[in-house]
């Protein structure tokens, strides 16, 4: 049986008013630092956000997010925070931001399969 490694994890929203304060589930960041681990997925829910603000620009949200995702994979076109270690591209993601886009406090855990508990997690708060 493998050890079991600490990870964070933390959920990505998108609050399409930021005035009004409420959010949308969208996405998933988790890392280990251990592992030298981190991976980012997010579904668009549009009829949910569409819900909060009609004229929100979904593409430009597509876009974003786009970017996160370069980021976490370190491809070059991601700029010079994907060359950054996992952490701190995890710590640069859930860094508090009065944007559109924003991520709730990190959480920690234990895991002993990074892939299944990113699963198990994205399924119980973003799906």
């Amino acid at each position: 049986m493998q050890d079991k490694v600490v990870y964070e994890y933390a959920v990505i929203r998108v609050v399409p008013k930021i005035e009004r304060e409420e959010f949308v589930n969208i996405g998933l960041i988790l890392f280990s630092k251990r592992k030298r681990f981190i991976k980012f997925d997010y579904i668009i829910h549009e009829e949910k956000i569409k819900g909060f603000c009609n004229d929100f620009d979904i593409e430009q949200l597509e876009q974003n997010l786009q970017s996160f995702a370069k980021i976490c994979s370190g491809t070059k076109d991601g700029g010079p925070i994907a060359q950054l270690e996992a952490d701190e591209k995890f710590r640069w993601i859930t860094a508090i931001k009065s944007s559109s886009i924003q991520s709730s406090r990190p959480h920690p855990g234990f895991s002993d399969d990074l892939e299944k508990t990113f699963a198990r997690l994205y399924d119980e708060l973003v799906k």
